[in-house]
């Protein structure tokens, strides 16, 4: 999946491990694309390689529009972003803080 990201020029790549914190998933995948056709590529590239592993691909939400593109893969969500929709939903900020809370917490 990295290399599918990282072929189409994917940049900011970063995983956030999420296991344990919701029932969502156990990663999070995040990657910038420059543009709403890059995030298409992205999206693309990764899902072929997903399928072409035998893997099943279960929804994509937000291709049409293409400033924040949804895998599903189960385990594992991938989010491709344009840099102003990353920015605004600041995924790693969000998810660093409830580790935060999680941690003061316990």
């Amino acid at each position: 999946m990295r290399g599918a990201a990282l072929d189409k020029k994917g940049e900011q790549l970063m995983e956030i491990d999420i296991s344990g914190k919701t029932i969502i998933a156990d990663r999070f995948v995040i990657i910038t694309g420059r543009s709403k056709v890059q995030t298409r590529a992205i999206a693309d590239a990764i899902a072929q390689k997903i399928k072409e592993a035998g893997m099943h691909v279960g929804r994509i939400e937000g291709y049409a529009d293409g400033n924040w593109i949804l895998l599903d893969l189960g385990n594992i969500v991938v989010h491709v972003f344009t840099p102003e929709q990353r920015a605004f939903y600041n995924l790693e900020r969000l998810w660093a803080e409830a580790s935060e809370r999680q941690a003061q917490s316990s």
